[in-house]
């Protein structure tokens, strides 16, 4: 029968390689499997089969993204504070960016399709250069949520109505139409525009 010290030290040598076996599967997550499946969700970020009604009379897929860096941000004309403030944002980069010769198409999908015809979008969006709104039917706008990955949720309120919560962020593509970061919400100036200079090329 072994002795009680021995034991002790076959048990303390099991633990030891367990911790070992711990460190290299938490390093392989961390070197190998977690980059990977980041990596291909932001490859296929904005791809898919929706379809969804321009306010310029055109439509929008996942092919209009390819051709010049655009940006994408995702709102609804009810909404009280985070789109006007995006809007306004989004009007002080294009200003910044047109002086310097720079252009970029942003496109501000409805999240709320029941009220947001693209007569109203069209009017929303109207007074801040370069945006094209995207309204269309809710199946299809419920495909590009979800292949763009947007949090959307309808938030019924006091009295009858309802409002909209939705990811905040405006999302970067470049020329090719793959995924090129983002810019959060009420990101400092600076930090914005040096994004979107990368995006738009020197």
């Amino acid at each position: 029968m072994e002795s009680n010290p021995h034991r002790r030290i076959t048990l303390l040598r099991v633990a030891l390689w367990g911790l070992v076996l711990l460190a290299l599967l938490a390093l392989l997550w961390v070197r190998v499997i977690a980059p990977r499946l980041t990596q291909d969700l932001t490859d296929t970020l904005g791809q898919g089969s929706y379809q969804l009604t321009a306010t310029d009379g055109t439509t929008f897929t996942e092919d209009t993204l390819r051709g010049a860096p655009s940006a994408v941000f995702f709102g609804f004309t009810h909404c009280p504070e985070v789109c006007p403030t995006t809007l306004g944002d989004i009007a002080t980069w294009q200003e910044g960016l047109q002086a310097e010769g720079r252009d970029l198409r942003v496109f501000f999908a409805t999240v709320d399709p029941e009220r947001d015809t693209p007569d109203l979008l069209g009017e929303y969006v109207s007074w801040v250069p370069g945006v094209t709104g995207l309204s269309g039917d809710p199946a299809e706008v419920k495909k590009a949520i979800e292949a763009f990955r947007i949090f959307a949720a309808k938030v019924p309120m006091e009295g009858g109505g309802y409002t909209m919560d939705h990811s905040a962020m405006v999302l970067l593509f470049d020329a090719r139409g793959r995924y090129a970061g983002f810019i959060s919400y009420q990101e400092e100036y600076d930090r914005a525009m040096d994004k979107l200079r990368g995006l738009t090329g020197a």
